[in-house]
C-alpha cells in the first residue's frame, strides 16, 4: 500500500512515534513564522530558553496585525520584534510588507518542507505542498529552539475535486461548500488532502484560499500536491529552484474520501455568526448591504484583486455602501499600481488600506450599529468585526465587488465582465522590506519598551486542585471571546496583567473580578471550546488569573495545546449530561491529581457545593503529561536545558 501526500511529508520529518492515527508523533520543523499579535510573547519565551540562534532552516517574523500607532505601544513592540529577530537569526518583514501567509507563500514557502506558525491560518502554505500547521507561540518558540513539534497523528481525508468551476464561482465557494457539509468541527484531528482533475484549473492563490479556510473546519492542516501549477507560480516569483514535485502514490489509502463536483457549485455565503452557516447567495436574496471589506489572508492575492478591479472599472460604489480593500502584500499593491488596476479601484470609490490584516481582526473599519457587512475573510464570529450588533457574511471577492456596486447582496453571475485573469509570468519582486538577521559575530541590543511585561509562568502541579466555577459557557466559545483582540487591546498583547482585565468579558463582564476575588478557579464550557485564532493569550491570561483547569465537552486543537503548554488541565466530560448539573460558584475539588493523570483513567471531580461527583477524563500523551506535571512547557524546556548543560 502506497503513501498519501500527508504521510509522505510526515515520514520525511518524523523524529518520534509511529504514523498511526491517534498516536503521538514528533516532527522536525524546517520553517517558522510569527506575526506581531502573537510574536512578542513567542520571542519572550524564546529568550527564556537561553539559546544563541534559531535552529530552523528559516524563521520569519512578520508585522501585519496591528500597525496603527496611536501610542508608543505598537511601535515599541515592533522594535522589540525587529531587534530580537536580528539577534536570533530571524528574518523580519516590516510593517506594510504584507500579511504573513501571503508574503510567505510568495517569497519563502518551499514544497515538501514543514512550517509551524503562531497563527491559525498557517495552513495557507499547504497550497504549495508544505506541511504547514498553526500552533501556539510557545510551540513555535520551541521549534525555533530546535525542539520537535508534537501532535496527534491525524486522519487523512481525500478531497477529490472534479469538473470545472463555472464563471463567477470561486475557490472560496469550494471551501464554503466543505464547511456547509462538515461544520466547524468536521476537521478536528484531520488533514484535508486535495486531488482530482480539477487541480489543473486551480492556481496557487486559489489553492491557498482553500487551505487557509481549512482552519475553520478545525483541521490540523490542508495540503495540495506540488505540481506543474506550483512550479509555474514559483518560477514567476523567481524561486523555481525551490520547486519539488510531490504527490500521493497511486495506491495511497485514506481514512475518508469526499468528492466535490465543481461544476455543480454556485456562489455561496456564510451567514452570521459562523463560517459553517452556509447558504447559496441566490437563496439568501438581495439583502441590503452597508459595508464591503475585501482582503485578508484568504482573498487578497493579485488574481483576487485584479478580478475585483475588473468588476469595479468604470463603476461607482453604491452611495450607501462603504467599500474597503486591504491588499495581501506590498507585491500585490505595487503590481496593481503598475498596471492601472489600483486607479480603477480608487476611481470606483474604494478606500485602499495598508497591506495587512486590518478589518479581519477588528483592527479598524468596524461596521455601523446593526449594519450588514460582506467580507472576503475567513471568520464571522459575533463581535469579531468590532461591532457587536453587526451581521457579517463571508463571500468571495466577486460576490463582494458585485454587491458593493448594487448596494444589496448580489449573485455575481448577473455581471457581464471578463474575469479571466491569467497568472503573471513574472511577479514584481522587491524584498527590500525584509530585513535579514545580523551576521554571526554581530552584537545586537534587544530593545524593550515599558509595555513589554514578563509572561506568566506556572509552578509544578500540586497534589490537589480546588476552585470555584467562575463561569459556565456554551458551545463554540472562540479565542476572541476568551481573550478579545481588537484595536483597543492589541497594543497590549505583550502586557498580560493589562489584558487580564478583559478576559472572557464578552461572555461575562464580571469574570476578571470573579477570578481576582476567588483567587482563581475553574472554567466550565461546552463543545469546541477555544475555536478560532491560535492566540496563546487565551491560555496565558487565564493562567495569570489563576485558572487551574477547564472542564468542557470538547476542545479545539490549538487551544487545548496552549492550555497544556501553560500547565492548565483540560478535562472532558465522560457523560456530557453532567455538564448541565454544574452551576457557577460550585466548589470543585480533585484529589491526588498527579497520580490520577498518570493512570490515564477517569478522574473524579467532587462538587463540594452540591455534594455529588462527576466523571471526567484527561487524555494526555506521555509528552503532554510531563508538560502538565512540570507546570507548563517553558518549565520543561528549562529543565531539559539545565540537564543538558
Amino acid at each position: 500500500m502506497g503513501l498519501n501526500l500527508t504521510q509522505k511529508l510526515i515520514k520525511l520529518h518524523l523524529v518520534d512515534g509511529k504514523m498511526i492515527p491517534g498516536a503521538e508523533i514528533g516532527i522536525q520543523i524546517d520553517q517558522t513564522l510569527t506575526q506581531d499579535s502573537t510574536g512578542t510573547m513567542a520571542y519572550l519565551q524564546l529568550e527564556a530558553m537561553d539559546i544563541d540562534k534559531v535552529k530552523t532552516k528559516l524563521s520569519v517574523a512578520y508585522v501585519d496585525h496591528n500597525m496603527l500607532q496611536e501610542g508608543f505601544e505598537n511601535a515599541d513592540d515592533h522594535l522589540y520584534i525587529q531587534t530580537v529577530a536580528r539577534k536570533f537569526g530571524i528574518h523580519f518583514s516590516r510593517p506594510g510588507n504584507g500579511i504573513c501567509h501571503q508574503v510567505h507563500l510568495e517569497r519563502f514557502g518551499v514544497p515538501g518542507q514543514t512550517l509551524l506558525g503562531s497563527d491559525s491560518h498557517t495552513p495557507t502554505n499547504g497550497g504549495i505542498g508544505m506541511l504547514a500547521i498553526g500552533a501556539g507561540g510557545l510551540d513555535v518558540a520551541a521549534a525555533m529552539a530546535g525542539q520537535p513539534y508534537y501532535l496527534t497523528m491525524p486522519e487523512v481525508i481525500k478531497v477529490e475535486l472534479t469538473g470545472k468551476l463555472a464563471p463567477f464561482v470561486t475557490a472560496k465557494d469550494i471551501v464554503l461548500e466543505l464547511l456547509r457539509r462538515l461544520t466547524v468541527k468536521g476537521g478536528v484531528g484531520k488533514v484535508f488532502e486535495y486531488s482530482g482533475d480539477a487541480l489543473a484549473y486551480l492556481s496557487v492563490p486559489e489553492r491557498a484560499t482553500i487551505t487557509n479556510m481549512g482552519a475553520e473546519l478545525g483541521a490540523t492542516t490542508s495540503v495540495f500536491p506540488s505540481d506543474g501549477v506550483t512550479c509555474d507560480f514559483l518560477r514567476a516569483q523567481g524561486r523555481e529552484s525551490a520547486w519539488l514535485e510531490l504527490e500521493a502514490d497511486p495506491d495511497a489509502a485514506y481514512d475518508q474520501v469526499i468528492t466535490i463536483d465543481l461544476s455543480q457549485l454556485e456562489p455561496l455565503a456564510a451567514k452570521p455568526h459562523s463560517p459553517d452557516n452556509v447558504e447559496k447567495v441566490r437563496i439568501i436574496g438581495e439583502i441590503k448591504v452597508d459595508q464591503v471589506a475585501i482582503g485578508s489572508c484568504t482573498n487578497s492575492s493579485y488574481q483576487d484583486l485584479m478580478k475585483v478591479a475588473r468588476i469595479l472599472k468604470g463603476k461607482t460604489v453604491h452611495p450607501k455602501v462603504s467599500l474597503v480593500i486591504s491588499p495581501g502584500s506590498r507585491q500585490v499593491l505595487a503590481m496593481l499600481a503598475a498596471n492601472g488596476a489600483l486607479a480603477d479601484l480608487i476611481n470606483a470609490g474604494a478606500r485602499i488600506l495598508e497591506a495587512g490584516c486590518g478589518p479581519c481582526i477588528g483592527m479598524g473599519q468596524a461596521p455601523a450599529s446593526n449594519a450588514i457587512s460582506l467580507r472576503t475573510f475567513n471568520r464571522n464570529f459575533k463581535g469579531r468585526c468590532g461591532t457587536l450588533s453587526a451581521e457579517v457574511y463571508l463571500v468571495s471577492p466577486e460576490t463582494a465587488a458585485a454587491s458593493a456596486i448594487m448596494g444589496v447582496l448580489t449573485d455575481p453571475r448577473s455581471l457581464d465582465v471578463d474575469l479571466d485573469v491569467p497568472m503573471p509570468e513574472q511577479f514584481l519582486i522587491n524584498d527590500n522590506m525584509i530585513i535579514p538577521p545580523a551576521p554571526e559575530s554581530a552584537v545586537v541590543e534587544v530593545i524593550r519598551g515599558p509595555n513589554i511585561k514578563p509572561f506568566p509562568q506556572n509552578v509544578p502541579l500540586a497534589d490537589g486542585v480546588a476552585g470555584k466555577v467562575l463561569i459556565k459557557l456554551g458551545d463554540n466559545i472562540t479565542t476572541d471571546q476568551i481573550m478579545p483582540s481588537n484595536a483597543k487591546l492589541l497594543p497590549f498583547r505583550s502586557n498580560i496583567p493589562y489584558l487580564a482585565q478583559y478576559c472572557l468579558t464578552p461572555c461575562n463582564p464580571k469574570f476578571p473580578q470573579r477570578a481576582e476575588e476567588h483567587g482563581g478557579g475553574v472554567i466550565v464550557a461546552g463543545e469546541n471550546y477555544g475555536q478560532g485564532s491560535s492566540r496563546e493569550h487565551a491560555a496565558l491570561v487565564p493562567l495569570y488569573l489563576g485558572i487551574k483547569a477547564v472542564l468542557a465537552k470538547g476542545f479545539a486543537r490549538i487551544h487545548r495545546a496552549n492550555l497544556i503548554n501553560s500547565g492548565i488541565i483540560p478535562l472532558t466530560f465522560v457523560d456530557p449530561s453532567q455538564y448541565d448539573q454544574l452551576q457557577e460558584f460550585d466548589l470543585l475539588e480533585i484529589e491526588d491529581v498527579p497520580t490520577k493523570l498518570r493512570s490515564g483513567g477517569e478522574i473524579v471531580v467532587k462538587n463540594k457545593t452540591q455534594g455529588c461527583a462527576y466523571r471526567l477524563r484527561c487524555e494526555l500523551t506521555d509528552k503532554e503529561l510531563t508538560v502538565v506535571l512540570m507546570g507548563g512547557k517553558i518549565n520543561l524546556i528549562k529543565h531539559k536545558l539545565r540537564e543538558k548543560n
